[in-house]
């Protein structure tokens, strides 16, 4: 059984590891002052310095408690309702390649509250309808953002 301790170390570890390719990165880019203002790598520069110090902060704070048992990383229960959450979510990214954001993101929110939140199938269609005409009027219409579009929105011409 994985304990949380050693999860905290391995993702500290991940991390500290991608903060590192960061830095070096944006100091390539270059992460000084020139005479226009800061240079592209600054700002993500000093930023990835504070992600590697919050990872060796997370590090040492497991080396210290490395004596004291650490607390199972996650149960079975847990990890089903993880599962309840992760596939749904996966197959909302592949039918938003093919159905677009707008009709994928209905079917998410109206799976969710039908399934998992056990509310009425009526008031998960009327809030996924409503929150899809939200999000439509907001980014499509208000903001002219692009977003994936599928057959339906080609339908109405957008």
């Amino acid at each position: 059984m994985v304990t949380s301790r050693v999860v905290d170390a391995v993702v500290s570890l991940l991390l500290l590891a991608f903060a590192a390719l960061l830095a070096f990165d944006n100091w390539r880019t270059g992460m000084s002052w020139d005479s226009t203002g800061p240079q592209a790598g600054y700002f993500p520069f000093y930023l990835s310095i504070i992600l590697g110090a919050a990872c060796v902060y997370g590090l040492a704070k497991e080396f210290i408690a490395r004596n004291q048992a650490g607390g199972v990383f996650v149960t079975q229960e847990q990890f089903g309702r993880v599962l309840q959450v992760f596939f749904p979510t996966l197959a909302f990214c592949l039918l938003t390649q093919w159905l677009g954001l707008y009709v994928a993101s209905f079917l998410l929110v109206a799976g969710f509250m039908v399934y998992i939140g056990r509310i009425a199938i009526w008031k998960s269609l009327l809030t996924a309808l409503l929150f899809v005409l939200a999000m439509f009027v907001t980014f499509d219409i208000a903001f002219d953002v692009i977003m994936p579009k599928g057959p339906l929105e080609a339908l109405l011409g957008r």
